[in-house]
């Protein structure tokens, strides 16, 4: 990690270097298709080096338990193996693998994400649905030189996206749980297509739709857009049969005719239309069901499709991340106005802990990815006191964890939902521990120097004071207070620490309380 931190309560960015391309790469775990997108970033703009796609049907996998199925899994785990070639000229820092709908509703995704990590050697993020919609607006809006505010439609496998947005900003996002998979294993489950099974899953579309219907009307847009798989054949096919004006657009009257022809397949097996991959076809009537239904519900008289979706907005997401525009950041900045956080007394929090963090990063082996966590916790550690004085500790967790944060995945969210819950009081030994074995050590780390920064700042000062002599060996963390006959706030303070820190088993010391030394454990 650089030496020059500036200004000093927010991690460093580097200035983009124009000359060099960056090679990025995403995977997008979908319920239908997994898909691998490889490309090289400059000048604000991807070149692709490697696109694959495989229609794995995870959420297929799901039984009624809500478990995924070892062939399921299996499938995964074969597809990943396929895509992992692909990345092994790829920095870690430089790949993202997102995991949705399914991912989100498996009792047993961790024990996937697990197996997959292991095969691909990389973390894997399950992202929320309102995170899912933004990245595919990011995605979409690059394919798009027009200007004006659009409505941005994403079939999925297990969910739909909806996101109303003007140029690279959304409005609006919402993620709704309805999907060609899932759709299709509850109205078609024998593969029988007929008008009364297709109305029920239009029926059921319309449903889920009637709690975003008014309000987006209300916001309105110029444009109607889909992205992704089920739009993209539903155009193909309307070209392929002469429905349609012209190539990448559905109208109302050709997906009219389109439901027609598919009604006469009367059976999934049997589903076979020009312009259709075959992969695609047994799911292809759920999704035109749903398709007619946004039609229905929004009143649209055509759609035209655009590429760009989640992958490529993992991309360019990932390419503003530590920096300025780090969409983190401004979801934190968010949250402090929310919550009216007291930004002085944050800022000093922030500014002693980047300071601790300096002192021991190196003989602690910190990254300069746990250094963004310990500052963004940092600037929000007191957001629960919005909900109580009171345990604002816990309630403060409770809002990081559940709440829609742009740029955040849910192990980001848990991980910085877990500093704020231990940063004060007894540390939380069992919330410690359900975090993931590889993520322990670092997270308690962190979680001591948060604990340290805002005990230096309990006065609520106007300034951050200097920092009391920090030293670590191995495990132990050791502080060297200034000399006092009398105690102090933060002698006192430190007292009290070293019991918490005795009795959750971390090795810690504080040197001049009342002139002596004192060990725990």
């Amino acid at each position: 990690m650089p030496k020059d931190f500036s200004p000093p309560t927010t991690m460093p960015s580097a200035e983009p270097d124009h000359t060099e391309p960056q090679r990025l790469a995403a995977i997008d775990l979908g319920s239908n298709s997994f898909h691998l997108l490889v490309a090289n970033y400059q000048n604000e703009r991807l070149q692709v080096v490697a696109r694959m796609g495989e229609k794995v049907q995870l959420a297929a996998g799901l039984d009624e338990s809500g478990y995924l199925s070892e062939a399921a899994i299996q499938r995964a785990l074969d597809c990943l193996g396929r895509f992992a070639p692909f990345l092994t000229d790829i920095d870690s820092a430089n790949l993202r693998i997102v995991g949705t709908n399914a991912l989100r509703d498996a009792y047993n995704s961790q024990a996937f994400i697990e197996r997959a990590e292991a095969q691909l050697g990389h973390a894997i993020e399950i992202i929320a649905g309102r995170e899912e919609a933004r990245l595919i607006y990011l995605g979409a809006a690059h394919a798009l030189a027009e200007n004006g505010r659009r409505l941005i439609v994403d079939i999925g496998g297990g969910s739909t996206e909806f996101i109303i947005g003007e140029a690279f900003e959304p409005k609006a996002l919402e993620s709704l749980r309805m999907g060609c998979v899932t759709f299709s294993s509850r109205f078609f489950p024998d593969g029988e297509l007929s008008e009364k099974r297709m109305r029920r899953a239009e029926l059921a579309a319309f449903s889920e739709l009637a709690n975003i219907q008014r309000p987006y009307q209300r916001l309105g847009w110029d444009d109607p857009v889909g992205s992704s798989g089920t739009i993209k054949a539903a155009a193909s096919v309307l070209y392929a049969y002469g429905d349609t004006p012209q190539e990448g657009v559905i109208t109302r009257s050709g997906l009219k005719k389109l439901r027609e022809r598919l009604l006469k397949c009367k059976h999934l097996d049997k589903v076979e239309l020009d312009g259709l991959k075959p992969d695609r076809a047994k799911v292809f009537p759920a999704g035109i069901a749903i398709l007619s239904a946004i039609f229905e519900a929004f009143n649209l008289s055509q759609m035209r499709f655009a590429d760009g979706a989640l992958r490529e907005g993992v991309l360019y997401d990932m390419a503003g991340r530590n920096s300025a525009e780090d969409t983190r950041s401004k979801s934190v900045d968010a949250l402090k106005r929310i919550y009216d956080v007291d930004s002085r007394q944050a800022e000093n929090v922030a500014d002693t802990a980047l300071r601790l963090f300096h002192e021991v990063k190196k003989a602690w082996g910190l990254t300069k990815t746990q250094g963004h966590y310990l500052i963004w916790a940092s600037h929000v550690h007191e957001i629960g006191l919005a909900i109580s004085h009171s345990q604002f500790h816990r309630h403060g967790a409770y809002l990081l964890e559940h709440s829609d944060l742009a740029g955040f995945s849910r192990p980001e969210q848990r991980l910085l939902a877990f500093l704020v819950r231990a940063h004060r009081r007894k540390f939380p030994t069992k919330e410690w521990q359900a975090l993931p074995v590889s993520h322990q050590e670092g997270c308690a780390k962190l979680a001591r120097l948060l604990r340290l920064a805002v005990l230096i700042n309990h006065s609520r000062p106007e300034n951050a004071p200097p920092l009391p002599q920090v030293s670590v060996e191995g495990s132990t963390l050791t502080v060297t207070l200034p000399s006092s006959d009398e105690p102090t706030l933060l002698s006192t303070d430190m007292e009290q620490e070293l019991a918490y820190m005795a009795a959750a088993g971390f090795t810690f010391s504080v040197l001049g309380l009342n002139n002596n030394a004192v060990g725990l454990p």
